[in-house]
Formats: C-alpha cells, structure tokens, sequence
C-alpha cells in the first residue's frame, strides 16, 4: 500500500445538497480525529468500519459545518486502504475548507484517478475494471450504463483471460518438451499446435471485431449528412438536431464549412456532421468546406445521403452514387411534402441498404430514420456480458496478440524451430496481460488513470 494519504473532494464542483470529502491512506483515521467531533465523543479512530457517526467538521476548534462520517477500514474499501468519507452540505466554500483542513492535517491532495487507481494497485479492480469506472460515469444512456457495468463486473476480464489460458496452456507443453528432453515427455504435434493457435486467433478475431462496436456505445455513431447542394441536408441536420443550428436558404452553397453536433435520436447516440454540398465551384471558402465534407465521408460510420425526391437523379447524385460504393448508407429520398418522382426510392433502395422516404421541412419519416439508425447499430445478439473492448488501449493490446498469434502460425507452417515460436507467443500473451493490467507498465497505467477525474 502507497504510504502517503491522499484527499479529494468527490462530488462535483458545483452548489448541491450535498459534498463529500474522500480521505484514503495509513493515516486516514488519525487525519479524521483531528478535523472531525463526533457528537457521541468517540474518535473517528475508535469506529468499526462501515460505521457512520453524525459531528461536525472543524478547523483550529471553529466548525465548519455539521456532517456525517463514514468509516471503510482495510481491506474492505475502495481503494483496500483506510478510507473516511466526510459528507458536508454541498457549498463550494465550506467543502473547499473542509478539504483544506484536512490536508494541512497531514493528507496530500489527490491526482486525477487517484483513489481508482489505488484499488487497481491493491488488488480490488483489474484494469480492464478500473477503465469502466469512469464510463458509468460519463455513460449517458441505459445501454451505455449496461456495457460499461458488465466490464466493471468483470466481462472482458474474463474474456480475456479465458484466451490467456488457452495461451499459457500451448506454452506450457512447448516449454515441459524443450525443458525437459530426458524425461518421456511427447513432442509437440505441429497439426496439434496449429489447431490450437488457430482457435486462440480465431477467439482474437472475435474480440477485436468487438472494438467498433464498444467505441459506438461509448462515443456514438459518427454520422455525416451528405449531398448536392439545396437537397434539404441543413433542414434535416436541424430537424435531428431539435433546433435551427444550421442556415437553411433556397440558394445553392449556403453550408461551406461542417456544423457537427452531439445528439440523441431514439435510443441510439449521433456525433453528427452537416457538410457543405458536393459539387465542383470556383468559390475557393466553398471549395474547402467541400473538401471538408469528402474527408468526414471517408471517416463516419454512417452516411445519411440526401437526395431531393422531386427531380430526377443528376450528374452529381450519380457520382456520389459512386463514392458510397461499400459504406454503410441510408439513403433519405427528401422533400416528401412535394410532389416525389415516382421510381426514385425503388432505384436508391438496390443501391443502399436502407433507403427511406423523408420531408425533414415537415418532420415526416423521422421515426422510420430512427429505427434504421438502431438496427444498423445497435445489434440484439451483442449483450453486455459478452465482454466488449471499450476503449483504444485494449484494442491495440488485442491486435498486437492477434498480430503475433498470425506470426507464429506463419512461422510453424515454414518450419522454424519452436524454441522461437515459443519466444513469439510469449509476446502475444504479455500483450494480452497488458490488457488486463496483469503485466502493464506503470507509463500505460499512469496513462489510464489521467484521463479520471480528481476524486475518482
């Protein structure tokens, strides 16, 4: 356990009903007797854990605030340290002072992730863990809060380390074969060997093609409206938006730059783009925004494709008919509240997956839209304690196992000797341990443990 006591305030910066002051270390307990009278007279000191005793908050014999004290003793805490919990009235002032008092009486103020990453060191979260802590707290829908609990609980934990022991399993016969060539212990089948690698990749495979999913659920779906100029994109940009955030005018090149909003549509979360119209112009600001507009089709996970459903299809639909060739599209025959050219939806709907009829002016269609952003996305077969990567950091580490797994099948198939095969699987499993924080350097942790807040 780290020697020195740390302290933060836990709740948000903000006027509520209520702040609490976190104090975790070896000298959480005597730091608490000195800033904290219990109306019955016992110290902090003297109470069993999980104990509350009602007092108040006290600096140089002047109270600062009536509270309540929690006590957590070792190792049956968060962080597995001596933890007191001091809950004050929520005014920025008085649990300013409270936390003040309480480092000028021996604690050091704590760093981001701090009282996480104590837990992590002591043994009461594993990595992959520790990370879901701050997406419960950022998750912003149910579906969020579900994934990011089931990694918390431990699912891709488990997922993981169900792959390591498949690993470790493979290097334990390689190595009692090449450690022991004296006793009658059977070499290494290259056929067996193989077979095995090849489900440990084919587990990999599977894990990885998790990464997309995990980084939806956490960030949304990356979403660009594209189009010609004038077919209604900056009309049904704000219609999803619930708000006039786009310039909307009947004269062709009015969006020249990308709008991008964060919104909710249902049960499904947008980081949505607005982009200038696809077209060739000799206006060089409208120019840029249309390059713009090319490079965030190239990055979103999803293309809504505006196309006005009163004129036939011209040069530029069909070209960009072109460019959406293997993206995943929904196409939105728009201006339902005219009069649609008839065949319009049929053509688009063998081109793309979905294809849907829309007035974004009148907000027709906009349920049908909804519901076609959720199956695309939102799959009913994926269910949290599958165990989702949710983050960059454990989809590299799965990658880079994948990456060597590949390596070492490529090497046993030409015939290189096991000792180096041995060699290359034992960088997949390090790698697989530095997902689940097993082997992890304390750079990747400090990394990790940056990006929480103070208090966590």
């Amino acid at each position: 356990m780290n020697g020195t006591t740390i302290a933060a305030i836990s709740t948000p910066q903000a006027e509520g009903g209520i702040a609490v002051i976190r104090i975790s270390g070896d000298s959480s307990l005597e730091i608490a007797d000195k800033v904290f009278h219990t109306i019955s007279g016992k110290l902090p000191s003297e109470m069993k854990g999980y104990t509350c005793a009602y007092g108040k908050a006290v600096r140089n014999d002047e109270v600062l605030d009536e509270g309540v004290l929690t006590v957590f003793k070792a190792p049956k805490s968060y962080t597995g340290e001596d933890v007191v919990e001091i809950s004050c009235h929520g005014g920025i002032y008085v649990s300013r002072m409270i936390l003040r008092t309480v480092i000028d009486a021996g604690a050091v103020l704590a760093e981001a992730g701090e009282f996480t990453k104590r837990a992590f060191q002591n043994g009461k979260l594993m990595l992959t863990e520790a990370e879901a802590v701050m997406d419960i707290i950022s998750a912003s829908s149910e579906r969020e809060l579900k994934f990011a609990r089931s990694i918390q609980e431990g699912a891709v934990y488990r997922r993981i380390r169900g792959i390591i022991d498949k690993m470790v399993e493979v290097l334990g016969a390689l190595a009692a074969w090449a450690d022991y060539p004296e006793d009658d212990i059977p070499e290494v089948e290259p056929d067996v060997l193989r077979s095995n690698l090849c489900e440990v990749c084919d587990e990999l495979f599977k894990v990885i093609d998790t990464g997309d999913y995990g980084r939806i659920i956490k960030e949304g779906v990356s979403a660009v409206i594209i189009g010609r100029p004038n077919v209604g994109k900056s009309t049904l940009f704000n219609l999803l938006n619930g708000c006039d955030r786009s310039i909307v005018t009947d004269i062709a090149g009015t969006t020249r730059d990308v709008v991008e909003e964060r919104i909710r549509l249902g049960d499904a979360t947008l980081r949505l783009w607005d982009t200038a119209g696809i077209r060739e112009t000799e206006d060089v600001i409208e120019q840029i925004g249309v390059n713009i507009a090319r490079e965030r089709l190239e990055r979103a996970d999803l293309v809504l494709a505006v196309f006005d459903g009163t004129e036939p299809l011209s040069e530029e639909d069909e070209e960009l008919l072109h460019k959406l060739k293997g993206k995943r599209v929904i196409a939105i025959v728009n201006k339902l509240d005219k009069s649609v050219k008839s065949g319009l939806k049929e053509r688009l709907s063998g081109e793309f997956e979905k294809c849907i009829e829309m007035s974004a002016k009148e907000g027709k269609g906009l349920e049908e839209l909804t519901e076609a952003i959720e199956e695309m996305f939102y799959k009913g077969d994926i269910i949290p304690e599958m165990g989702i990567l949710s983050n960059e950091r454990q989809l590299c580490c799965a990658k880079s196992a994948k990456e060597l797994v590949d390596e070492a099948i490529e090497a046993l198939d030409v015939g290189i000797n096991l000792d180096a095969i041995t060699v290359i699987l034992d960088g997949a499993a390090e790698e697989l341990m530095n997902l689940t924080g097993e082997r992890v350097s304390e750079k990747v942790v400090e990394d990790v443990f940056s990006r929480f807040c103070v208090g966590k």
